[in-house]
């Protein structure tokens, strides 16, 4: 018999060489054809390769075996995605814009009635009157200005709102009577219904989609910062003269006129630079009416606690009767802070009902005895994730086109929560204040069965 040739290397692209099969061996009558194995040779090498089947000699040597298949990577071991950046230059240049605006906004809160008590020699009704016509045109403005965000983009009103705020707090150093300090408080409210609206637009459309929560909750301080600080800062300067108040206030206006138009356009733009207008924005945006009314219940029933709590400090003894307000500001400001996060891990509807809940929680302490300190510690918990739950669940409601739309519908719910709340409330507390901030408590819980029963239907 002819002695087979050695075979070749496995690398090799020519099959190794094949042994005739023994007439009798019983292989040959039991396996098919196609299953048959080549029969080493007794005389020929014993190479590794000589045994496989060619379509085999490629495949890795580390083929895992066929009982033991290989387990999946745990989740753990997957390379982690990164998280988009949120603290960018422009996040950064809208905050500054923020604390600037509302602190001019927290000294015109302070020097506003001593003004018009002062050197205007008017009435406390008078002062309230005066106070109130800012809200008045920010309340009927906001839906227009939230469709004038989506038409023409968010930067022309972010710089209007700004500059209409410098120019009404310069005017008013020069106010001598009471009618043209009005006229300026509604050209106030005039600007804050632009900036306001552009402004959550704007944070809306730079923060990441995974990230609105933490943006909402980061960004809120420069607003709590202002005015918690633009009172006192108000105080020093109107002591020196209400005109220097006023033109600070009008400085730090411009100061945030500065920072939007360094901050751009932050919408989406077609090829031409120009906010698209593919879709006819809006007036009303009626899906954030939902997640709208629950903001509402929670800033009403807050607003609650804000116009009384002097009040019941002082029928509860306290020397310091800010001290309530104090702690319920600085409360507010370190949680967001600290869990700015969170409003991104929960689900908004969900984190509202809690929040509502809380806030429930405290306002019922505050009406009970001996613990009014604990009850605004614990409301202002609440307080620190409603706002960002809330607007995070009406921006969910909105396309980019719409966001505008939305933020103006959803503020206008801040301005009737925040003026209607304490108006009905005060009813009440012209009977008991006990009575009216558990009142309040009960208007928190109210919104927090609407919340949840909004939950259940998404």
């Amino acid at each position: 018999m002819r002695r087979p040739t050695a075979p070749l290397p496995p690398n090799s692209r020519t099959p190794p060489p094949r042994f005739p099969r023994h007439p009798r061996h019983p292989a040959a009558e039991r396996i098919p054809a196609t299953r048959q194995r080549p029969i080493h040779h007794p005389s020929a090498p014993r190479h590794p390769s000589a045994a496989r089947p060619p379509h085999q000699l490629a495949q890795p040597a580390t083929k895992p075996h066929p009982r033991r298949p290989q387990r999946a990577k745990p989740a753990t071991q997957a390379h982690p995605v990164a998280m988009a950046r949120l603290l960018t230059p422009r996040f950064a240049l809208l905050t500054a814009a923020d604390l600037g605006y509302f602190t001019a906004m927290g000294i015109a809160v302070y020097a506003l009635p001593l003004y018009v008590t002062g050197p205007l020699r008017s009435s406390e009704g008078a002062a309230g009157l005066a106070f109130g016509a800012f809200a008045i045109s920010a309340l009927l403005l906001r839906p227009f200005a939230g469709r004038l965000t989506d038409r023409i983009g968010r930067r022309p009103l972010l710089v209007g709102g700004t500059a209409l705020a410098a120019v009404s707090l310069a005017l008013t150093a020069l106010a001598t009577d009471l009618p043209t300090i009005i006229a300026l408080r509604l050209l106030l409210g005039v600007a804050e219904a632009a900036f306001f609206v552009a402004g959550f637009a704007a944070l809306a459309d730079i923060a990441p989609p995974d990230r609105l929560g933490e943006a909402l909750s980061l960004n809120s301080l420069g607003l709590y910062l202002g005015l918690a600080f633009g009172p006192p800062l108000g105080e020093v300067l109107a002591q020196r003269s209400f005109p220097t108040a006023w033109l600070t206030a009008a400085a730090l206006c411009a100061a945030g006129t500065v920072a939007v138009v360094l901050l751009g356009e932050t919408s989406e733009t077609s090829e031409t630079g120009t906010p698209s207008d593919t879709k006819k924005p809006q007036l009303i945006h009626r899906a954030s009416i939902r997640p709208a009314i629950g903001l509402c219940a929670a800033l009403a029933a807050s607003g609650g606690f804000l116009a009384f709590a002097a009040l019941r400090a002082q029928e509860s003894g306290f020397e310091n009767t800010s001290l309530p307000l104090f702690l319920y500001g600085a409360t507010v400001v370190a949680c967001r802070a600290v869990f700015a996060k969170v409003p991104d891990r929960v689900p908004p509807l969900t984190l509202g009902a809690a929040a509502l809940a809380v806030i429930a929680t405290g306002l019922v302490l505050t009406a009970t005895p001996h613990a009014l300190i604990a009850g605004s510690v614990v409301l202002a918990v609440g307080v620190t994730f409603s706002t960002p739950a809330f607007f995070a669940a009406v921006f969910a409601t909105a396309e980019p086109h719409q966001r505008g739309a939305a933020a103006g519908t959803a503020s206008a719910f801040i301005d009737i929560g925040l003026g209607g709340g304490p108006m009905l409330l005060g009813l009440v507390a012209n009977v008991s204040i006990p009575a009216a901030l558990a009142t309040a408590g009960g208007l928190a819980a109210l919104g927090c069965l609407w919340t949840l029963n909004l939950r259940r239907a998404h």
